[in-house]
């Protein structure tokens, strides 16, 4: 693979778990009201 194929893989694999890690994160700090 070329150097900027790995590139945009790495890019993709962090937003996605960054992401996903985010909104754990935001969850956990606020979790949502099922009674709201």
């Amino acid at each position: 693979m070329s150097g900027a194929a790995i590139g945009m893989m790495f890019l993709a694999l962090i937003t996605l778990w960054g992401g996903l890690l985010l909104s754990i994160l935001h969850l956990r700090r606020h979790p949502d009201d099922p009674d709201a």
